[in-house]
């Protein structure tokens, strides 16, 4: 089977397709025929650098396809069911293959509102905005949330996440996205480039921060008495807690992980018509160098997505 490798760090360039071995489930696994995989941040992180690990892994987390084979003791899944997910996060899972091996419980039943390709740019950015929403600021009907980098992979889901939970969205985005982050149902949106969202936002009880650096000191400035900002930029935002605590609020860093029950509430949301994911580019396998040259620009809007075989 084609998959992609590397054999140091580096550029997009050290990107290249070899041909290795297909792999077979083990227990409680399945063997997923991947139709569509997507780029995201870690993935241009660990072929640069090998993120936290420093070392070179099979790069790709986010996964749809149909399942080929079934591991012993596997029940939830058959040979033929087209299934999504984000294996392993955050142990390495080697998306960018024709084919995977995916433990069965890491994967949920494709929502039929969803082709393959729109499928693929869910897991990873869905399950960060999920769990920075849902999971870690429990949004509540009513409350105030802004999302940082509304337009992209993580923030143009946790618009629509928030908002599903009865929130009233505020973003931020570069003028010419605000009608896309607008049209995902965001109440209000502010130009970053054009004002200091601080002084441009009332207070808050939310902040989910895929930015980071600078963002962080200033979001806790939005923030109401006992809110919460969310940062998901880099592990060293957790400096943010102290400074956060002594004024009265919570903040700190959060890593997403696979998780299957919150894999299941993404479906249900795409299949009641509350999530749609936005694919900005779509390209071969084969052009993935191309897909991550893009993907640093950090200029796109939704998710870049990598298409395996035939056309998903």
């Amino acid at each position: 089977m084609r998959a992609i490798t590397q054999d140091e760090f580096g550029g997009p360039e050290v990107l290249k397709v070899v041909e290795v071995e297909r792999p077979e489930p083990g227990v409680a696994e399945v063997l997923v025929r991947v139709l569509a995989t997507s780029v995201n941040p870690t993935d241009v992180w660990h072929r640069s650098s090998g993120g936290l690990a420093g070392r070179i892994v099979p790069l790709g987390w986010d996964v749809s396809g149909v399942v080929e084979a079934v591991g012993i003791g596997v029940t939830t899944l058959a040979v033929g069911d087209e299934v999504f997910g984000m294996p392993r996060h955050p142990a390495p899972a080697g998306t960018y293959a024709e084919y995977v091996t995916v433990p069965a419980r890491h994967l949920v039943r494709k929502p039929g509102a969803l082709t393959h390709v729109q499928a693929a740019a869910v897991p990873l950015v869905g399950m960060t905005a999920w769990q920075a929403v849902v999971d870690t600021a429990e949004v509540l009907p009513g409350q105030r949330v802004l999302v940082h980098a509304a337009a992209g992979g993580v923030g143009h889901l946790a618009v629509q996440i928030a908002k599903a939970r009865g929130a009233y969205v505020i973003g931020t985005a570069r003028a010419a996205k605000h009608d896309f982050v607008r049209g995902l149902g965001a109440d209000e949106l502010v130009d970053y480039t054009a004002v200091d969202f601080e002084k441009a936002v009332e207070p808050v009880d939310v902040v989910v921060d895929p930015v980071g650096g600078e963002y962080g000191p200033r979001s806790l400035e939005v923030l109401r008495p006992g809110g919460i900002l969310v940062s998901l930029a880099s592990p060293a935002e957790q400096y943010l807690a102290e400074r956060a605590a002594a004024r009265g609020l919570r903040a700190g860093f959060m890593a997403v992980e696979a998780d299957q029950a919150g894999l299941r509430e993404l479906a249900a949301l795409a299949g009641a018509g509350l999530l749609r994911p936005s694919v900005s580019t779509e390209l071969p396998l084969e052009r993935v160098a191309e897909a991550h040259a893009l993907s640093q620009t950090g200029r796109t809007a939704g998710k870049i997505v990598l298409t395996v075989g035939p056309r998903a």
